[in-house]
């Protein structure tokens, strides 16, 4: 079929385009809905964006972005000398289906009668089973390795370059704030947030994310990591099954622990969590995933891993958790939409935090809940505790109607990629046992292949002998998993926390000491 035939096809006279906004966005936002609804199908060829752009009277750079996002996001692939296409994408009929009956479909509003001393052995699953420990340890408390504190260090992990936040401009808007308080906001406050501030978050998520959300689904909390906890106090009955990635954010898994679910480790691969398996996990109604950069890896969640992911969620009534914990670092083209984006069943929870872009101190975050989960996730944070202080919620609303926020975003972004080519033009060369640096296309931190556990150890040592501050991968493992211990090494590096002239000390001195 010819380019012409397929274009009438196509029907881009059906896509309205409005001038006074951004076109390439609106563009990529019609393509994207023509390809989830069906209009557009797999394999599909798309016009030249030369012949496009003409047939909507736009400028062929719009096209070309909206082209780029498409393909970063994997609706749309490219053919060598053929073409752009529409990716293939997994055939609903051939998803699996519910596998256990027994499955709630509720969720537990009532508060738990304790953290138990007991905790669950985490087991993990492989390619071909789930691999079970009824063994249950008896701990006197719960322990987890806590961030490290003090002024960062090359290459310390989840900390951003707030040496760049504009403390000037914060401390004059808290200054105002308490200048002349209104009374009102120093009565108790709504649990789920300050309301403006809750516009603001779903105004910037539209804009940003293409996430559409209103201000009553926003539900303001302590950071990333209390909306993960109160997710699984509310969706997780003792004894249930939760899915996180292996490797993944232990301090996830360990909230879910805690909660009396039995953590189920999901191997990664170069498209994310494998859904395949995901999908065998019987007695199982929640996973938890990072699918824009996955931690600790850096992989993206595949658009077909994404789709069959939301129709597990459908099928086993189940929930979602999408931490997006540093969303707003990519490096090339627009942020990528997160999974909620393409929820249509109210499945997902995402989870979002202002500590990758403020700074870790301000524990600040926020969730975007199913209009199903709103009141019962209200209540138990005030619960918990009422609500968040007052005049930091107020400052942060005003920072970002004032538009600094918006403003610090880029200068975040600007300073997370010089550091990142920093460390790239700098990382040394021909170390025994160390792979490549790889490409780094989003995110704070990078992850290298090592080839021993043994090899990594060593490395990780030397590197605190000069004063380096380097994680492990093995680290991020659950203790039971089954692959192979050599395969768990490797370096996870962080690269936004220093200037340039730190990381170009700290690689220095990691050269002389690894050679």
């Amino acid at each position: 079929m010819s380019d012409s035939a397929l274009s009438i096809a196509f029907n881009p006279a059906g896509i309205q385009l409005d001038p006074k906004k951004g076109l390439s966005r609106q563009l990529y936002h019609a393509l994207r809905e023509r390809v989830l609804d069906g209009r557009l199908s797999s394999g599909a060829r798309l016009p030249a964006s030369r012949d496009l752009a003409a047939a909507l009277g736009i400028s062929r750079n719009s096209v070309v972005r909206a082209y780029d996002q498409l393909y970063a996001e994997g609706f749309i692939e490219g053919r060598i000398g053929d073409g752009t296409y529409v990716a293939q994408l997994p055939d609903k009929s051939a998803l699996p289906k519910k596998l256990s009956t027994n499955l709630s479909t509720g969720f537990s509003t009532g508060l738990p009668t304790g953290l138990s001393t007991k905790i669950p052995v985490l087991p993990v699953i492989t390619s071909s089973k789930v691999i079970h420990s009824s063994a249950l340890h008896k701990v006197a408390r719960h322990s987890l390795d806590l961030p490290p504190s003090g002024p960062p260090r090359a290459f310390r992990v989840g900390v951003p370059a707030f040496d760049l936040f504009p403390f000037d401009v914060w401390s004059k808007l808290q200054a105002g704030f308490w200048r002349k308080p209104d009374l009102q906001q120093l009565c108790y406050g709504d649990p789920a947030g300050d309301a403006r501030l809750r516009g603001l978050i779903a105004a910037y998520l539209r804009a940003s994310r293409g996430l559409s959300c209103t201000a009553e689904q926003i539900l303001i909390t302590c950071g990333a990591q209390q909306g993960i906890s109160l997710c699984a106090q509310l969706l997780v009955e003792p004894g249930e099954g939760v899915a996180v990635e292996n490797p993944g954010y232990h301090a996830a898994a360990q909230a879910f622990a805690i909660a009396g679910a039995q953590v189920l480790g999901v191997p990664v691969d170069q498209e994310g969590m494998r859904c395949d398996l995901l999908a065998r996990l019987a007695n199982c109604r929640l996973a938890y995933v990072t699918p824009s950069h996955q931690y600790p890896s850096g992989v993206t969640l595949s658009l077909a891993r994404r789709l069959e992911l939301l129709d597990w969620a459908e099928h086993t009534q189940g929930w979602i958790v999408e931490d997006d914990y540093d969303g707003e670092y990519r490096y090339s083209g627009a942020p990528l939409s997160p999974l909620a984006a393409l929820d249509r069943q109210g499945r997902v929870i995402y989870v979002g935090t202002f500590g990758k872009v403020a700074f870790p101190a301000l524990r600040l975050g926020y969730l975007v809940l199913p209009n199903a989960l709103i009141e019962p996730f209200a209540q138990r944070r005030s619960l918990d505790m009422r609500h968040s202080e007052v005049s930091t919620q107020a400052v942060m609303a005003e920072f970002m109607a004032s538009g600094h926020f918006q403003r610090h975003i880029r200068r975040m972004r600007r300073a997370a990629i010089s550091r990142r080519n920093a460390l790239m033009a700098h990382w040394p060369q021909g170390v025994e046992g160390l792979g490549d640096l790889p490409a780094i296309a989003a995110g704070l931190h990078v992850t290298v292949a090592v080839s021993s556990l043994e090899r990594e150890q060593a490395l990780l040592a030397q590197a605190n002998e000069v004063g380096v501050e380097i994680n492990g991968l093995s680290r991020y493992w659950l203790h039971h998993s089954t692959e192979p211990v050599d395969n768990r090494a490797g370096l996870v590096l962080g690269f936004a926390a220093v200037p340039e002239a730190d990381i170009k000390s700290a690689l220095a001195r990691l050269s002389r000491v690894w050679q």
